[in-house]
């Protein structure tokens, strides 16, 4: 290998100067924290509040999903007009949250629960099989023709001869 090109290449890799990392560039790592740290100085300047006792936000959406916070950190600047939600959000869907949420929502909200229920419960039948089907033909007549069948077979099995009594004998 040529040590010209060597060097030239080992020169280029150092940034700083003797015991500095052989990087050519440096990574910065921007961490949530941080973020975190920014916002929480920035509503200590607008002096938030925190609301003690809170134990769940509903942000209702348009779309009809919902942003569900469970027992948030929940602080407020009435003069500066801010409220801040922190805490792990789930988003759910309107009717996953539906017995507990009924009181919250407006009349938006209701309106907006009524199109979903009747996109949801109006489902359309495929067939409607549920029916008794329509009688075809006579269903007395097979029963007959069975029963003179049955008799008939039984006449047959008993083929003893009966003796003639008195009231046969009349009607001859």
């Amino acid at each position: 290998m040529n040590t010209e090109k060597l060097k030239k290449l080992q020169s280029q890799v150092r940034i700083g100067g003797k015991g500095t990392p052989r990087r050519k560039k440096k990574v910065v790592h921007v961490t949530a924290a941080t973020d975190d740290k920014k916002l929480q100085s920035s509503l200590k300047k607008l002096s938030v509040n925190t609301i003690p006792g809170i134990e769940e936000v509903n942000m209702i959406k348009d779309d009809g999903t919902v942003i569900h916070f469970n027992n948030p950190k929940a602080q407020a600047s009435l003069a500066a007009n801010t409220f801040a939600i922190t805490g792990h959000g789930e988003n759910k869907q309107i009717a996953e949250m539906l017995p507990g949420i009924l009181s919250q929502l407006g009349p938006e909200g209701l309106n907006q629960l009524k199109r979903l229920a009747s996109s949801v419960a109006a489902p359309k039948p495929l067939d409607e099989d549920d029916e008794v089907p329509n009688l075809v033909g006579n269903f007395d007549e097979a029963s007959k023709q069975e029963a003179k069948e049955v008799k008939t077979e039984d006449k047959e099995v008993d083929k003893k001869p009966e003796p003639e009594t008195k009231a046969d004998k009349k009607t001859d």
